[in-house]
C-alpha cells in the first residue's frame, strides 16, 4: 500500500480522482483530503503521506505556497509530489527542468498509470527530493531562462548546471548526456524532449543523433561529409539539412 494524500480546492474533482485511483491504481490508498493551502498544510503535518497529489490553484493561493511553507519549516520534503494541473505553458515547463511528474486535467488514466509507476520506481531508489527544492527555485524567479535540470537516472535524479551539459545523444527511446566533468548518464527521455527544453540555452539538433552545446563546439569540418569536433573530442556527423543553419550560427559567434 501506498499512502497518498489529495489536495484541490473540488470536492467533485477529488471524488473523481479517488475513483480513477480505486479503480486503475489500487495499490494507492487515499488516508487524506484537502482544500486549500492551510488544509494542506495540516494535513501533510498530520497524515505524513508518501505521495500528495497537489492541484497548483486552490481558494488560498497555489500549490507551490504549501511546498514553500514546508520549507520554510526547515523540513524538507518527503512526499513523492504530482501536481495536477491545467496547460499552463510556464509550469509545466518547470516541472520538467525539475523532472517532477505532473497530470494534465481531466486526468487521462494511462497518464495516471504511468505517474504511479514513476512514484513506485522512485521509491525503490530512495530518490531524493532535492528537484522539488529546484521547482521552487524556478517559480520564484518566474523566469523562462532556467539555469539548471535535474536528469532522473535509474540510480536516482541529479542536479546539474545546463551550462555544464556538452551534448546529447540518441540512443533509441532514451537520451545520453556528456556533462563536463562527470561521467555520462543514461535518461529515459527522447532527444526530442530534451531539444523542446534545451534549444533556446544555445544548443542545437545538428543530426537525429546529436544535439549539442553551440559552447561546448571546438571546429567545424567540411570534409567527408560534414561534422563537428566537440571539446570532449567527440566528432558528431551533421544531418544535410542542418548545415547552413548550423553555418549561420558559426557565423554569428
Amino acid at each position: 500500500m501506498i499512502t497518498a494524500l489529495l489536495i484541490d480546492d473540488d470536492k467533485h474533482l477529488r471524488k473523481g480522482m479517488k475513483s480513477l485511483l480505486n479503480r486503475y491504481a489500487s495499490e494507492i490508498t487515499i488516508i487524506g483530503e484537502a482544500e486549500s493551502v492551510k488544509t494542506g498544510i495540516i494535513a501533510l503535518e498530520k497524515y505524513k503521506p508518501q505521495v500528495v497529489f497537489l492541484d497548483i490553484h486552490l481558494s488560498d493561493g497555489t500549490g507551490f505556497d504549501i511546498l514553500e511553507q514546508v520549507a520554510k519549516t526547515n523540513e524538507k520534503t518527503t512526499s513523492h509530489i504530482v501536481f495536477i494541473t491545467a496547460h499552463e505553458q510556464y509550469a509545466l515547463k518547470a516541472f520538467k527542468f525539475s523532472a517532477l511528474d505532473f497530470l494534465l486535467k481531466p486526468v487521462d488514466p494511462e497518464e495516471l498509470q504511468k505517474a504511479v509507476l514513476k512514484i513506485k520506481d522512485a521509491m525503490e531508489k530512495n530518490t531524493s527530493f532535492a528537484h522539488i527544492d529546484l521547482l521552487l527555485e524556478n517559480i520564484r524567479k518566474k523566469v523562462d531562462n532556467f539555469k539548471r535540470i535535474a536528469l532522473s537516472t535509474s540510480t536516482g535524479i541529479h542536479l546539474f548546471d545546463i551550462s555544464d551539459i556538452i551534448r546529447c545523444e540518441a540512443q533509441d527511446n532514451y537520451t545520453k548526456f556528456y556533462i563536463k566533468d562527470h561521467k555520462t548518464l543514461l535518461i529515459s527521455k527522447t532527444l526530442k524532449e530534451y531539444e523542446e527544453l534545451l534549444t533556446q540555452h544555445g544548443f542545437e539538433r545538428i543530426h537525429q543523433s546529436h544535439l549539442i552545446n553551440l559552447a561546448y563546439l571546438k571546429s567545424y569540418i567540411k570534409n567527408d561529409g560534414g561534422y563537428v569536433i566537440m571539446s570532449d573530442n567527440s566528432n558528431l556527423p551533421i544531418a544535410q539539412r542542418k548545415k547552413e543553419r548550423l553555418q549561420e550560427l558559426i557565423k554569428s559567434f
